[in-house]
């Protein structure tokens, strides 16, 4: 954390919260903490089976055995099956393939003027809607959203001769609460379905699709949109602007904001590309008798939709390469590879993290702890006769409570999945159903989650309009936000799960 966002980051006044976020700072690095579960593991695996602990499979009807991690099996094992496990975990090639495509994007800047023009053309009376498509759809350059979306919009909300602190809030909500809404299939996608996967196996062989989710998220853009805009126009502007009004204009100039003439020549040419692509897709899927289609002329499943990630790639790779020559950063054909190469730079760190949470499912699911929580778990539930809406509300809100202190949305969805999606599954609720209640909590409370990093960018953000503006009335404008869109969003899924309505193609 630089010093400029220590300087305008305080505690809050609110004794809960202030709690939170002391008890979040201890919080060891994901790496230690599924370190700890892997250990966990090893300690609770070896309590189960000296007490004989066994569960029937109920689609096998054979009866499971909980195996000792610390038997001499246990160790051969976990020696043996350690590169294996990292190898064959299956969002690490995902992930790596999504990054080369969508850093590319990143790398010429395509994703920076995208956002960029489409917030400072949007209408003056659509301002505040454009803000929030721009931030939900722009997930899909990841940090660049966080790092763009959020000034940009107070300094078009002090153009139009409206509160910025307040422009500023409602960007950062866009972003952050719309994580995982999008039009596209995003890299959000890809990550959490590969662990929903790995998770589902455990009762049965399942392929969680990274479109899994596709039909829910499109939906979910207008209601994010509208809900947004409205809880922005009508509550927090008109609550907030007289508290925060004394701000301080800030004089900086917004150039660095601006998109050169070339670089919208750029875009355009990408848009071009982009219905290009698209129409050549629908040519190839359009016939019956097309290969990319089932063998009973259908799409769902389809070879189509089990290839969606290599198509999806050449689409960002496609308008990344054209908007890169037209803005001349790609000047030469070595520049291609160069930049996908460097659009990996970051990605060490998840890599580090995938091996211990690659370990801690392949060893859960070896010891046959995952079988016996999850059919313990549903014998429980199915005795106590909660109702599946009830106990999907209930699985929301312990994600949303999770992800106060545990920030990382990947870490914590390694954590749940494998002990809620196969504990699911014995009460029919899909592996897609599960992710997408997940999505939907983990989603909403980013916005007050005392360990989100971004928050102290955003507070220095504001302090640039007003100096007073610090933690305690940063989280009151936000928790309007998070428990509306909790429950509107959450509302929307219970009403699918109800009717039955598909959250995905597949």
């Amino acid at each position: 954390m630089t010093q400029v966002i220590k300087d305008n980051y305080t505690k809050s006044s609110t004794p809960i919260i202030d709690k939170i976020e002391k008890f979040g700072d201890k919080i060891p690095h994901p790496f230690y903490m599924f370190i700890f579960l892997c250990l966990a593991i090893m300690a609770l695996s070896w309590i189960v089976a000296k007490f004989g602990g066994s569960v029937i499979h109920p689609l096998t009807q054979d009866e499971v055995a909980v195996k000792n991690l610390l038997s001499g099996d246990g160790l051969v094992y976990m020696l043996n099956s350690a590169i294996g496990n990292f190898i064959a975990f299956k969002p690490l090639g995902l992930v790596l393939s999504m990054m080369l495509a969508v850093g590319l994007v990143q790398e010429v800047g395509l994703a920076d003027s995208a956002i960029k023009q489409s917030l400072l053309n949007a209408p003056k009376k659509f301002v505040t809607a454009s803000i929030f498509i721009t931030g939900i759809i722009g997930n899909l350059a990841s940090d660049a959203a966080f790092i763009l979306v959020p000034p940009l919009a107070g300094i078009i909300f002090s153009a139009t001769n409206r509160n910025p602190v307040v422009g500023i809030a409602a960007g950062f909500v866009a972003v952050a609460a719309g994580f995982t809404a999008n039009v596209f299939i995003a890299g959000t996608d890809v990550l959490l379905s590969g662990i929903s996967t790995e998770a589902a196996s455990i009762i049965a062989p399942t392929e969680v699709s990274p479109a899994a989710n596709w039909y829910f998220m499109l939906i979910s853009v207008p209601l994010l949109v509208i809900t947004g805009t409205i809880i922005t126009d009508k509550y927090i502007e008109p609550k907030f602007d007289k508290q925060i009004s004394e701000s301080n204009q800030n004089t900086e100039e917004s150039e660095k904001y601006q998109v050169s003439e070339e670089q919208k020549s750029a875009l355009k040419w990408s848009g071009i590309a982009s219905v290009l692509f698209i129409g050549v897709c629908v040519a190839l899927i359009a016939p019956e008798s097309s290969p990319l289609r089932n063998e009973d002329g259908g799409l769902v499943p389809s070879p189509f939709l089990s290839g969606i990630i290599p198509i999806i790639m050449a689409f960002f790779i496609l308008n990344a390469i054209v908007y890169g020559i037209k803005a001349k950063v790609i000047t030469k054909p070595s520049d291609v590879p160069e930049l996908m190469a460097r659009s990996l730079n970051g990605i060490g760190g998840y890599i580090v993290l995938v091996f211990v949470i690659a370990q801690f499912i392949a060893w859960f699911n070896w010891s046959n702890l995952a079988v016996y929580v999850a059919v313990n778990g549903a014998e429980t539930l199915s005795h106590i006769q909660m109702p599946k809406l009830l106990m999907l509300a209930t699985f929301m809100l312990l994600a949303g409570v999770m992800n106060l202190i545990v920030f990382s949305g990947s870490a914590q969805w390694a954590i749940m999945a494998p002990v809620f999606i196969p504990l699911f599954m014995l009460l029919d609720i899909s592996p897609e159903y599960t992710q997408m209640a997940y999505r939907i909590a983990d989603s909403t409370t980013n916005i007050i989650s005392p360990t989100n990093p971004y928050i102290p960018m955003v507070l220095a953000l504001i302090a640039k309009y007003n100096s007073n503006v610090k933690f305690g009335t940063f989280l009151a404008m936000m928790i309007p936000y998070a428990a509306i869109l909790f429950t509107v969003w959450g509302g929307m899924f219970l009403l699918f799960t109800l009717t039955g309505l598909p959250v995905g193609p597949i």
